[in-house]
């Protein structure tokens, strides 16, 4: 393919042929004729072949001198004129379609000032010229778009690489999201229960077995994070906090508005924040109570996580980052404060949970 259009390009040459015209059939043609006719072919073909590789450079390097040359030369060649034809392609490869036509229309009043002064007898010095001012506007106008079509379809590869880059980097801080909620979870839930372990080595294979259960859940959550298709329930995230809690001894009281239908990819952000909120709890807090709610009011969907621990005065981690992200992206926003233990809302419109 890129053969042909490099083949094509040198096919575009064969119009400098309306520059034999005069040479040919003038009786009174001598060496000085011809002589022009080789010094604009050797002054014009470099600048040709450099707006095929050089496009930043079409103005000063090619449009310009080609118009020069050809207002030179034309006068006493009127062939010469087919130059402003290629200046009209050169202006309609690198300008705006406007200042393309402000081109077009400057090369055609010098196109109409050589048909008063040029030293070529009439009516050839008409034959000439004619064609040239029809093809200037012909030619020209097709160069204006397709180099328009060009550049939209040059925006285009650039804005589907910007939107693919900047999806990349959504999946990755998804995934990096997705692994930190689920690792953190996890681990702190295999923390817990070796902790167990070591207080009370009766207790021993039961929570072995625990940890082996939770290990493989985990492991299998992480195969679906990477993949894409991990889905997270509030309800399995409930049971998961009751469990983890209770094995430090924290009771968990839940209150939940039966009645509210959550779409899952709401549920889902929720779930993957209950989870990070309580991992939270487990960690930093010492707390003896845990308040879950999740219930509608003033148009918002809450989950509040509250307890009665000492955690709320440790620093924001990751954690809470990424939760602020995941709910961000909802909509929605996470206040956390802290007073007689601490108080996670997150709150999302109504209109896009349910």
């Amino acid at each position: 393919m890129r053969k042909v259009v490099g083949f094509s390009r040198w096919v575009h040459l064969i119009y400098l042929g309306n520059l034999l015209w005069a040479p040919i059939f003038d009786p009174a043609t001598d060496w000085v004729d011809w002589a022009l006719v080789a010094v604009v072919v050797v002054a014009f073909v470099p600048m040709y072949v450099l707006s095929w590789h050089r496009p930043e450079l079409i103005r000063w390097r090619c449009l310009v001198p080609t118009v020069v040359l050809g207002a030179l030369v034309t006068p006493f060649n009127t062939g010469a004129a087919v130059l402003f034809v290629y200046a009209g392609v050169f202006a309609g490869l690198a300008e705006s379609r406007r200042v393309a036509m402000r081109w077009f229309v400057a090369l055609t009043a010098l196109i109409c000032l050589f048909g008063v002064v040029s030293t070529v007898e009439l009516p050839y010095r008409i034959y000439g010229l004619l064609p040239s001012l029809v093809f200037l506007w012909l030619i020209g106008i097709v160069q204006v778009d397709w180099a328009e079509r060009e550049r939209e379809r040059s925006d285009l590869r650039i804005r589907n690489a910007r939107i693919e880059h900047l999806a990349t980097l959504a999946e990755r801080e998804r995934i990096a999201r997705d692994l930190h909620d689920l690792l953190g979870h996890t681990l702190t839930a295999i923390i817990v229960r070796a902790q167990l372990v070591a207080a009370d080595p009766g207790r021993a294979q039961d929570e072995a077995a625990e940890i082996e259960r939770t290990a493989r859940a985990a492991l299998g959550e992480i195969r679906d994070a990477v993949t894409g298709w991990r889905t997270a329930s509030l309800d399995t995230e409930l049971e998961a906090a009751r469990a983890a809690l209770a094995s430090l001894g924290v009771e968990v009281v839940v209150r939940r508005d039966p009645d509210l239908v959550i779409v899952g990819s709401t549920e889902h952000e929720l779930a993957l924040a209950l989870r990070e909120a309580v991992t939270n709890v487990a960690r930093h807090s010492r707390a003896r109570t845990c308040h879950i709610g999740i219930e509608a009011r003033d148009g918002e969907l809450r989950l509040v996580v509250a307890d009665d621990g000492v955690g709320g005065h440790s620093p924001e981690g990751n954690g809470l980052t990424g939760m602020r992200e995941r709910i961000a992206a909802l909509g929605g926003l996470v206040a956390r404060t802290a007073s007689a233990g601490t108080t996670v809302t997150i709150a999302v419109p109504l209109k896009v949970a349910t």
